[in-house]
């Protein structure tokens, strides 16, 4: 089984490879690059499902217990994050990449954001109770983004966006909280936590295969703009480096605890990437654009979250002991 560390890697290996793949596909023989391209549709009811089938929602009861730590990181997330994302994009001249970046970075990551909070000695039983919260959050809140950011009438988003979110995400979204429900009842807890693995693991091979599909399809588009794509990779860094210097200031002022510093650290950083994907291709069919930005932000973001694991491993290492820690496995 791959751990955190080396999830990250695989999955890099596996958009590289994707993005070559779908763009030589389309390239080369552009007839075969539409019909590639037109597998899209399936492949994102697949990732829709297949995320929610790992999504926990009684984590919810949990943040009674650790509703400080909680709103600290959902207000970071979901107040902060916004305004530094939509500074940093002006940096972009394109519109539709200025979105797609805006749309990866305001989405904080519901799943393998755990894998890097453990590694690093962090909260993990607060990193489970935000899972739900803010998976819900930015279901919530990813209408009114798309109305404010897209340049489009809210009205005009609403009629053709919530539709198709409808019908293309809400139900295979309750199909998967359903399957995950029912394994988690009546399959036995090995064969429960078995199945639950290897759909997590599944998930960024189907983001692979929907890559190779965007790219296949829609590659004269994606490609026309070269430097613009080098300028999102930069950005995005940028969003990575003002995000840990924002959580540093953050973890001082409440006097958060080390283990609550490294989950801080993770959830601000970590971004939900797989999810933005399945739902912008939805909401925005026609902007292959938008979905490539969000594509590349996941290039940057694992080794940046291997970075910042073995940092806040090493600070604790070498800070002394200021009070007990709850770490949960």
């Amino acid at each position: 089984m791959l751990s955190a560390l080396d999830r990250p890697v695989a999955t890099s290996v596996l958009l590289l490879g994707a993005i070559a793949i779908g763009s030589a596909i389309g390239g080369v023989a552009p007839e075969a690059g539409a019909r590639v391209g037109a597998l899209a549709d399936p492949l994102v009811l697949a990732l829709v499902t297949a995320v929610f089938a790992t999504v926990r929602l009684e984590g919810l009861r949990e943040l009674r217990r650790c509703s400080r730590l909680a709103l600290i990181a959902a207000g970071v997330n979901f107040l902060v994050v916004p305004v530094v994302a939509f500074a940093l994009t002006r940096l972009l001249p394109d519109e539709a990449i200025r979105l797609g970046v805006l749309t990866y970075c305001l989405a904080p990551c519901t799943d393998w954001f755990l894998g890097f909070t453990r590694l690093a000695k962090g909260d993990t039983t607060t990193g489970a109770a935000l899972v739900p919260l803010q998976m819900l959050i930015q279901l919530a809140l990813y209408p009114a983004w798309l109305a404010v950011f897209s340049g489009l009438p809210g009205s005009g988003v609403l009629e053709s966006a919530v539709p198709a979110l409808l019908t293309w995400f809400v139900l295979p979204a309750a199909i998967g909280l359903g399957i995950g429900l029912v394994a988690r009842r009546v399959l036995p807890d090995r064969i429960s936590a078995s199945v639950e693995a290897g759909v997590d693991r599944a998930v960024p091979v189907i983001i692979a295969l929907l890559v190779v599909a965007l790219f296949a399809g829609n590659v004269g588009t994606i490609l026309a703009e070269p430097s613009a794509f080098a300028l999102v990779l930069g950005v995005v860094f940028l969003f990575f480096v003002a995000m840990w210097g924002i959580g540093e200031a953050v973890a001082r002022a409440f006097r958060l605890r080390r283990d609550e510093h490294a989950l801080l650290t993770i959830t601000t950083s970590a971004r939900n990437a797989p999810l933005m994907i399945g739902l912008t291709s939805i909401a925005l069919p026609d902007q292959p654009l938008v979905v490539a930005a969000i594509v590349l932000g996941m290039l940057i973001e694992f080794p940046h979250l291997t970075v910042l694991t073995h940092l806040l491993r090493r600070g604790r290492r070498e800070a002394p002991s200021v009070g007990p820690a709850r770490v949960a496995a």
